[in-house]
């Protein structure tokens, strides 16, 4: 099924230039603007990635993703009820989370509200919710409360079963534009997990779920989720709230540094990558694919272009730096395309607290695709050790930016 007229003319470029979209895909496949399969299939393992790869071979235009990526989805789904029948839990388990994130690939670019997203979202939440009743480590589908009778889905997860009276630091995880809560903590060896720390996965205002219940981005809505997200883990039994720290990635970097603005010392630290700090979006939103425009704009509710180009002039995360008041750590492509770097060194110049920026040579957006975070140090093991850092209260003694070549030397390349 095809977006109806409306959504298809909303953005003037998707619009002029879908004939080479199509094309685009047809050569280059369905990570024509990202790498959307590393990071939707990534959590589910090396069995997924290549069933996620398999499936793209079929894809030759936009309009191929949501079907072929459904069609295998069923199939896979099928294998999990067959397994789950058969009493093979963790064979369950593990198809289960592949279809769950098969059926969040096939919702991606439907950028409207219809009847094909409604089934692909219902069939996505089914199947990640009997992955959760048969994964390794505990998880709990919750919905915060936000706004006038609006809910904020979210998962937790823990590293284990806690203790009587155990609790643990948290990490409040933030994803992008694109994302899903789904694919915020990886089925086995998850970075955070592995550490001892718990993941509270959320689709905030715009996205994952929350883009189908149109609970919309504004310019202050993921401030006011960071409230609303903040008095969940801070009241439940197995969190400890004076170990909380917020994780945002692309977009995310944006949204969790409006929230950090606003939660203050009540967190302990802020860690993101794959940057998106462009005062007012020029680049992603007028020059790289129109793919991102027509997300962003639904995710925000407009549907005139000219009043969204207008809206996003007003979003800038510099008012906020000066109420950054907990240590902050970006990791970053070089050849970021969607946001450039020059946005996030004035961000990081106006933030008084300790920082660290860590620049992986020629690598792209999301961090990846480059040599340097192949043979240098793993960005996402480095994030999740400098997070367990700050949760063990290790001081951070000087603020600096960190070019990792790709020799995979890391070298102090300047004091921020």
């Amino acid at each position: 099924m095809a977006m109806s007229d409306k959504a298809e003319n909303r953005v003037k470029r998707w619009r002029e230039q879908r004939w080479l979209l199509d094309t685009v895909v047809s050569q280059v496949g369905v990570e024509f603007d990202q790498a959307r399969i590393n990071y939707t299939a990534g959590p589910a393992g090396p069995e997924a990635l290549a069933e996620f790869r398999m499936t793209a071979t079929r894809v030759k235009k936009i309009n191929d993703i949501a079907r072929e990526y459904a069609t295998q989805a069923e199939r896979r789904e099928a294998k999990a009820v067959a397994f789950e029948k058969a009493d093979r839990k963790v064979a369950a388990r593990e198809s289960y989370m592949i279809a769950a994130m098969l059926w969040s690939i096939a919702r991606w670019p439907i950028f409207e509200m219809n009847d094909e997203l409604e089934h692909l979202e219902k069939k996505m939440n089914e199947c990640y919710g009997k992955y959760a009743k048969y994964a390794a480590h505990p998880i709990e589908r919750v919905e915060v409360p936000f706004g006038n009778g609006q809910f904020l889905p979210a998962y937790l997860h823990l590293p284990h079963k806690p203790a009587a009276g155990e609790k643990f630091p948290c990490v409040i995880a933030i994803g992008g534009m694109d994302g899903t809560k789904e694919n915020a903590v990886a089925m086995y060896g998850d970075k955070l997990l592995e550490r001892g720390i718990a993941v509270f996965a959320v689709d905030g205002p715009g996205q994952g779920e929350c883009f189908a219940r149109r609970v919309n981005v504004t310019y202050t809505a993921h401030m006011e989720a960071a409230e609303a997200n903040y008095k969940f883990v801070a009241n439940h039994p197995a969190i400890d709230k004076t170990k909380l720290v917020l994780r945002g990635s692309s977009m995310g970097t944006f949204f969790s540094t409006q929230a950090a603005s606003v939660l203050g010392d009540r967190i302990i630290a802020l860690s993101q990558s794959a940057v998106c700090h462009e005062p007012g979006f020029d680049t992603i939103f007028n020059h790289a694919a129109p793919s991102f425009k027509m997300r962003f704009m639904y995710m925000a509710g407009f549907e005139d272009e000219d009043a969204f180009d207008e809206w996003c002039k007003k979003l800038d995360l510099r008012p906020l730096a000066k109420d950054i008041r907990v240590p902050m750590q970006v990791l970053a492509g070089q050849d970021d395309q969607l946001s450039p770097l020059c946005h996030t060194r004035e961000l990081l110049s106006l933030v008084k607290t300790p920082r660290q920026l860590v620049v992986y040579e020629g690598a792209v957006h999301g961090v990846y695709n480059s040599p340097s975070t192949v043979v240098g140090e793993n960005p996402q093991t480095l994030q999740a050790d400098w997070i367990a850092d700050r949760i063990a209260g290790k001081p951070i003694a000087k603020s600096e930016e960190i070019f990792v070549s790709n020799s995979g030397q890391a070298k102090v390349v300047r004091e921020l």
